[in-house]
């Protein structure tokens, strides 16, 4: 029951008592996050398509709010790759207000889910799905860097994936040496200063050192300022975006997006964390955090925001412990903007090019990707669905289509499990266990007048294997006396099993075929009579075992002659 509770895990954190021993640790933690948080917050805004200082307001405001209330001790909220791409794409077309409205749209999108007791479920999403469009993001991420990495000039950079190779192909020859420099060495430090110390994040390191390169040298590449100018050093006063209800239409589908994003990536990140700590998160309390974050960020001038798996990672292992870490990080950002804020335009787009291929690289998880291609074709089916159409069409339709194809193809495998026929034909050809083995036997054994035929539905009777129940029933040449329906090893039946069901013992009435069920389970029992299903058979032709029902089949024979 735990994880269902609607309570942040702060005020469990506040009841068991918080200590200096606790706090500590959590200050330590809090501001090493903070670190870390401040490059990748400033260079996720910029690929974005927004401002630089949009990526620190939703670090604060949101990493704030979700250490409040969420559901995970040690959860950090912030913005993370994961939404660049469907943030580029909503702001390319509808602007910053259009973003800020389907963040909004999101965040209240997600407290429903929350209060609906969502958390769970959306743990289901099929594990190819997210390998895949996690990939395409990625991909899309590298993509979007090689511009600023290269330090080419010639205009925008086209937003298709397509385009943009097309680009970088045409003006390949206006790389800037100096920003290559730049950008191979962000990567080396990045890939090289854990040998030093893991303490300080090599990404922070980088952004001080190539900044003060770029400055001292005076290189002749872009930096933040040059691109946009100066970096405020306040929080913005909260605005409202204007909302209609023909924006609402158009971008539903976008909000929808982002919701989904911002629930599988903070509930996988929980997951993570609980797989550090030993503790158990509160899955639905997660959402409605997630969702109030998302309502207060666009509010500050934000942008999406969701648990953030590689520094929620960071701060368990730098000793955080509860949420006062997450609201540290969210405090040391702030204090960070207030008195470093204008020195962030000195920062060199290369370099933020540079932590962001290194992001993209971690992200892609290109080992879990191959490792897919040795699962069932139909995983790798649904991992290239969901990869290609991230990275050609749009991540909304990625999702979409993924999560679709996911559930028809595991339907399939479903119908494909459920196993139906006749005991005397098609199961026994079946692999079936030594119970199983002994049991037919015994049923081979037994005098069977001809009248009676015996009939076995193995596995689960939904609408995937009501088709194949009903072909194989209607391929009986001659009609039976008695039919005898085997239902042992049914753990559940859906709407159209009972459909199904309801037209063959209807057909059967009528063809004068007397219908016994046989070793009924209380669930799908009670479905049926539900549904008013039993009214088509007598109570006496419902028996609990096999011996039982033969019993019974003698006795109507014998009463019909």
């Amino acid at each position: 029951m735990g994880r269902h509770k609607l309570k942040p895990k702060l005020i469990t954190v506040l009841k068991e008592g918080y200590s200096l021993k606790k706090f500590v640790p959590d200050l330590i933690a809090g501001i090493i996050v903070g670190i870390v948080a401040l490059p990748l917050a400033i260079a996720f805004a910029i690929a974005s398509g927004v401002k630089p200082e949009q990526g620190l307001y939703t670090a604060v405001v949101a990493g704030f709010i979700v250490s409040c209330l969420s559901g995970s001790r040690v959860q950090i909220g912030g913005p993370t790759g994961a939404f660049i791409v469907i943030v580029y794409g909503i702001v390319s077309k509808y602007g910053y207000d259009g973003l800020a409205t389907a963040t909004l749209m999101a965040g209240f999108l997600l407290i429903l889910m929350g209060i609906a007791r969502f958390g769970d479920i959306i743990k289901y999403i099929p594990y190819p799905v997210t390998v895949g469009f996690t990939g395409g993001i990625a991909l899309i991420i590298l993509a979007a860097q090689i511009r600023d990495f290269l330090g080419l000039t010639g205009g925008a950079v086209p937003a298709e994936f397509i385009e943009k190779i097309k680009y970088y192909a045409e003006h390949i020859n206006t790389y800037n040496f100096y920003a290559v420099g730049i950008g191979i060495l962000t990567l080396l430090i990045i890939v090289y200063w854990p040998k030093v110390t893991r303490k300080i994040p090599g990404s922070f390191i980088a952004i001080i050192f190539t900044t003060l390169l770029v400055k001292i040298f005076h290189l002749p590449i872009e930096t933040i300022g040059s691109r946009f100018g100066g970096v405020p050093n306040t929080l913005p006063m909260p605005h409202v975006p204007n909302i209609s209800i023909d924006i609402i239409k158009k971008l539903s589908s976008p909000a929808l997006t982002i919701a989904m994003l911002a629930g599988i990536e903070s509930l996988l990140s929980a997951v993570v964390a609980d797989g550090m700590t030993g503790n158990r998160h509160r899955s639905n309390m997660e959402l409605i955090a997630q969702g109030v974050a998302n309502i207060a960020s666009p509010v500050m001038g934000g942008i999406p925001a969701t648990g953030a798996i590689a520094r929620t990672a960071t701060n368990v292992k730098n000793g955080g412990r509860t949420p006062f870490a997450g609201i540290i990080h969210a405090v040391t950002l702030l204090l960070i903007l207030i008195f470093f804020g204008p020195w962030a335009a000195l920062i060199p787009m290369a370099a933020l090019a540079g932590i962001l291929i290194s992001v993209a690289y971690n992200m892609s998880e290109w080992h879990l990707f191959v490792k897919i291609f040795r699962s069932p074709m139909s995983d790798v089916i649904v991992l290239l669905t969901t990869f290609l159409l991230t990275v050609f069409v749009d991540l909304t339709v990625a999702i979409k289509f993924g999560v679709v194809l996911a559930a028809f193809l595991f339907m399939k495998r479903m119908s494909e499990a459920t196993e139906v026929g006749y005991i005397t034909d098609s199961l026994v050809d079946q692999e079936i266990d030594e119970e199983d083995m002994v049991d037919q036997n015994r049923i081979s054994q037994k005098d069977i007048p001809d009248e009676v035929e015996v009939f076995e539905i193995d596995g689960p009777f939904f609408f995937g294997a009501a088709d194949k129940f009903k072909d194989t029933i209607r391929s009986l040449e001659k009609k039976p006396k008695i039919l005898i329906l085997r239902m042992r090893h049914v753990p559940t039946i859906d709407a159209t099993g009972i459909s199904a069901l309801e037209n063959v013992l209807s057909l059967s009435k009528q063809d004068g075929t007397r219908i016994i069920l046989s070793g009924l389970q209380a669930r799908p029992l009670e479905k049926m009579k539900r549904a008013g299903l039993l009214k088509y058979i007598e109570d006496e032709n419902i028996q609990s075992t096999i011996d039982q029902t033969f019993d019974r089949a003698r006795q109507i024979l014998k009463e019909n002659k």
